[in-house]
């Protein structure tokens, strides 16, 4: 079988007043380490620009829809908040403005892969842009707007902020761990799911304060989103959750489109 070919969103580094060199430059990126928790399969990973019409260089032809039909399936990853406005709120502070120009561009990804039948992961920031995608809306600050929540975000700890999740029954996720009822996930988040887009159902609970920590479509294809870091947590670690079973079926699911 041929490697699959997977595509994975941009992350944006927007120029900053006063900044010089590389830096007064838009950058897009992507995180290594969710390329190689993706590259663990016989994958082959792309990162997938913004397509931007009005820039100074001219492009081609070129859509993100090409990308999404070229390309066999797509991770959102994670980074910069969701901007309040994409759900038509104001930011509460100037800090959680977000970032309103990755939100469009992931949305349109988003929506062409769905158009394409291509199976789509999301992880973390990539949960809530799907939710957000399809009409959802998310907290702020889960801290604030939900007081007694657990720390979800850790400044110092980073990826070693761990926290359990309840899984909940008969959902996807308990059947692709069907002895597991509680399990340990890493949690680098602020925002969180208020409510729920179309169509979308969930599957995890953080605990014990309910957080939504996994969600499904019920749509016409395959799209799943974790709210934790999947790609920091290293398989050896018997005190987490093992994380095979998830880059596993959604592989397994976007095989099944090629």
């Amino acid at each position: 079988m041929r490697p699959l070919k997977i595509g994975v969103s941009a992350r944006f580094f927007h120029p900053q007043p006063g900044s010089i060199a590389v830096q007064s430059k838009t950058l897009q990126y992507l995180e290594q380490s969710m390329a190689h928790w993706v590259m663990s399969r016989d994958v082959l990973v792309f990162m997938v620009p913004s397509v931007d019409k009005d820039g100074l260089i001219h492009r081609s032809s070129i859509r993100l829809s090409d990308y999404a039909k070229h390309l066999d399936g797509l991770v959102l990853q994670g980074g910069a908040d969701v901007a309040p406005e994409s759900y038509d709120e104001e930011p509460l502070k100037p800090e959680w403005a977000g970032d309103r120009v990755r939100d469009v561009y992931e949305m349109e990804l988003l929506h062409e892969f769905i158009e394409a039948g291509k199976p789509v992961l999301g992880v973390c920031r990539g949960l809530q842009l799907i939710n957000v995608a399809l009409g959802g809306t998310l907290y702020q600050d889960v801290n604030s707007q939900i007081p007694g929540t657990l720390e979800h975000r850790s400044r110092q700890a980073y990826e070693k902020n761990f926290h359990d999740i309840a899984i909940e029954p008969e959902s996807g996720l308990a059947r692709l761990y069907p002895d597991v009822r509680t399990a340990r996930v890493n949690s680098i988040h602020h925002q969180s799911i208020k409510t729920l887009g179309r169509d979308l159902v969930i599957e995890a609970y953080a605990e014990p304060d309910r957080v939504i920590e996994a969600m499904r479509w019920r749509g016409r294809g395959y799209v799943f989103g974790v709210q934790w870091h999947p790609e920091f947590l290293h398989p050896s670690d018997q005190t987490v959750m093992d994380q095979t079973p998830i880059l596993d079926e959604f592989l397994t699911a976007v095989r099944k489109h090629t």
